[in-house]
């Protein structure tokens, strides 16, 4: 898994560095309107693909329109009973897809919770027919516009069913999911509270990881200015503070070769209160299954809390 991880973050950064140029003269009106296309009263045309009764649960497989023309496959996971139910929206990494949430569901249901999720732009049943490191670049910055759009749009859907608990709505990201996530959350002011895990900040930082410097030598920084340069629209700095009131946890680890430690302070110095931080002694979460179940665990406890 830490392969692929590596593989895969090495041809985005290469990917976004090669299109640093590419369109310069319309970056600025780009940048401006990057978030442009929520619209709250479009409709949601939601379709139910799939009703299953795992027993315990109930798992719904159904897509909805986050913008118009733009249908966005999604997985809700409930309890059995009336509810209406806390719910998680939970924002899967860079390399995933929405059935990662079979993976993590179960200590959520356990303690009462709904769980949610969708497959963001370029994966799962959203991933591109044909790719080239042109388009493949791009499309990573449009995904993270859109995963900010359909994050709110799916809390459009949420909050008009009788077994959700609308005043209850919650965001867990994990590493992208965390990135874009706190900005997700600092728009959407129907999330409750935020748990960001293993994410991080200041976009020349975070493309400057222990795994890139290893791939890349000593064209890490320049890779990593080129890259900042193209996704700055979405670098979460920009944004966190909205999160407030709200509280948000942060959750690091000090060891993470993905996520270096001076990009997840950065985000988490832009937080305003309440905020806390827990660091782990670990690498890049996913990469060892029993500390994810800790962290995962301790993310259930802080909900409880709040």
């Amino acid at each position: 898994m830490k392969r692929t991880l590596k593989l895969t973050g090495l041809s985005l950064l290469l990917a976004i560095a090669a299109t640093a140029v590419v369109g310069a003269v319309r970056k600025p009106h780009w940048d401006a309107h990057y978030f442009d296309g929520y619209d709250s009263q479009l409709a949601l045309n939601v379709e139910v693909q799939q009703e299953e009764d795992r027993g315990d649960f109930l798992r719904t497989k159904l897509s909805f329109e986050g913008i118009a023309g733009e249908r966005v496959p999604t997985l809700l996971v409930r309890p059995k009973g009336n509810g209406p139910f806390p719910c998680v929206i939970f924002l899967h990494g860079i390399g995933q897809k929405k059935e990662f949430l079979d993976d993590i569901c179960e200590p959520f249901l356990n303690a009462g919770y709904a769980m949610v999720t969708f497959d963001q732009y370029t994966r799962g049943e959203r991933r591109l027919k044909e790719s080239n490191w042109l388009n493949g670049a791009m499309a990573l910055r449009r995904r993270g516009a859109l995963t900010v759009i359909e994050t709110r749009r799916l809390v459009d859907y949420l909050v008009n069913r009788p077994d959700i608990a609308a005043d209850r709505l919650y965001l867990v990201g994990a590493s992208y999911g965390a990135i874009t996530g706190s900005t997700a959350a600092a728009f959407e002011p129907r999330i409750r509270a935020v748990v960001l895990t293993y994410g991080g900040g200041d976009l020349r930082r975070l493309f400057a990881s222990k795994e890139a410097t290893k791939e890349l030598g000593r064209w890490t920084g320049l890779v990593a200015c080129l890259s900042a340069y193209v996704m700055a629209p979405g670098d979460p700095i920009q944004y966190i503070k909205g999160i407030s009131p709200r509280p948000v946890l942060f959750q690091n680890g000090t060891h993470d070769s993905l996520i270096p430690t001076e990009s997840a302070k950065a985000l988490y110095e832009a937080a305003a209160e309440p905020k806390e931080i827990v660091w782990y002694d670990s690498d890049h979460i996913g990469l060892d299954w029993k500390h994810a179940v800790r962290v995962l665990n301790e993310t259930i406890a802080w909900l409880n809390d709040h």
